[in-house]
């Protein structure tokens, strides 16, 4: 049987992807990154092993937390046994996200970052890095969550350092600067350093603002969809600086509530700008 090209690969993610087997597709995307012999990734493929990984990681993290929110309730009730039963279950969950982050790390190490000739690119997988090390901060515990937590801001601290010669409108630039507040945040429980990142980087404003310096009918509709796409395909990371900002100065957390409300405006935002990119 012929060896698959990096071509046929490429398109079996692709329909990897399609079909919704982000094991398979992660798969076919280590495969690719073999046949490179040291070349860099296009960025076409980057992207698509991004997305393997971050839907195979995502499932995995939904269930971790929903596992823990029932963990808790049980607990509380004094269901010893069943706390039981869910911390194996969850256990098991634990490992299967364990795996992935090993397998996307140990590929960034040996290949992925080593590779990177390209600024844009080197940022890309350090911040990617940097995230799959965050992922195992939120749920190790002990030394384990120290040393993800310390990889974590390794990783994000050279990322931001490579980042400095991209535009600050730039996508993969704007997305390290809310992740990296997300990491001092969540993992750090650091709202005072997330803050000071985010007023230094200010990243969302820093970008709108440029955009309305070139103005609007010069922007590309490419350009002006990847800011979109950016902001709410992850909803939770583009409301990052309201929360930590009304949480600055109000001094408090803010409720689930008020949390989904925003998340609903932003959705109505994006619904009604879809025409200006038709």
């Amino acid at each position: 049987m012929a060896v698959p090209s990096r071509e046929d690969l490429v398109y079996m993610a692709k329909l990897a992807e399609q079909a919704e087997r982000y094991e398979e597709m992660v798969q076919f995307m280590e495969k690719v990154s073999a046949a490179t012999d040291g070349s860099e990734l296009t960025i076409e493929e980057r992207n698509l092993l991004s997305v393997a990984y971050k839907n195979l990681i995502g499932a995995r993290r939904a269930s971790w937390r929903i596992i823990s929110s029932i963990e808790q309730k049980e607990e509380s009730r004094g269901n010893v046994d069943r706390v039981k039963t869910i911390r194996d279950y969850k256990a098991k969950i634990e490992s299967e996200l364990s795996g992935i982050c090993d397998g996307i790390l140990k590929l960034l190490d040996s290949t992925l970052v080593p590779s990177a000739d390209s600024e844009e690119s080197k940022v890309f997988y350090l911040k990617m890095k940097g995230d799959y090390y965050r992922y195992l901060a939120e749920f190790k515990i002990g030394k384990e969550r120290d040393a993800a937590a310390d990889n974590t801001l390794a990783a994000y601290e050279s990322a931001q350092e490579n980042a400095k010669g991209l535009a600050s409108t730039h996508p993969i630039r704007l997305g390290l600067a809310l992740n990296f507040s997300v990491f001092y945040y969540e993992i750090l429980e650091s709202p005072d350093r997330a803050c000071n990142l985010a007023k230094t980087v200010n990243p969302i404003f820093d970008s709108l603002a440029a955009i309305t310096m070139l103005g609007l009918a010069n922007v590309k509709r490419t350009t002006f969809e990847k800011y979109l796409l950016l902001f709410s395909g992850d909803v939770s990371l583009l409301l990052f600086n309201i929360v930590l900002s009304i949480q600055h100065f109000h001094g408090e957390k803010v409720s689930v509530v008020f949390y989904l409300h925003v998340c609903v405006c932003v959705c109505i935002i994006r619904l009604l700008m879809r025409p200006l990119l038709s």
